[in-house]
């Protein structure tokens, strides 16, 4: 790992692609995000596959920036591909009540089991 930062941007063309300096296991970090390693005449391309959405393209870049920040390199995640954080205003998930711990009966066996 060197100083150079890990650069996650949107490319010319729409699709998402990665530069810097890549070792082996920052790229099987990026192919565990879903990023794709495609060899070119000057190198290797490392980028999402094209057409799935917005939404799937910023929440898997936001993905592998946190993988690589967390296994310390420096990363530059461009602005636009940060997926929104879950909003605050969202109804907490349902919570259990007690009815659903109510006592059981007894099995109609169980008085006549001896215990040992």
């Amino acid at each position: 790992m060197n100083g150079e930062p890990i650069r996650i941007i949107r490319g010319r063309g729409g699709q998402v692609e990665v530069e810097g300096a890549i070792d082996a296991f920052a790229a099987s970090v990026l192919a565990r995000a879903g990023f794709g390693t495609y060899p070119t005449l000057q190198g290797v391309w490392i980028r999402l596959p094209f057409d799935l959405g917005r939404t799937w393209e910023n929440e898997h870049s936001t993905w592998a920036a946190e993988m690589l920040t967390a296994a310390r390199y420096n990363v530059d995640l461009d602005r636009d591909l940060r997926s929104a954080p879950p909003s605050a205003s969202a109804t907490p998930a349902q919570r259990r009540t007690k009815a659903a711990m109510t006592v059981q009966s007894t099995p109609p066996d169980a008085s006549r089991r001896q215990r040992r």
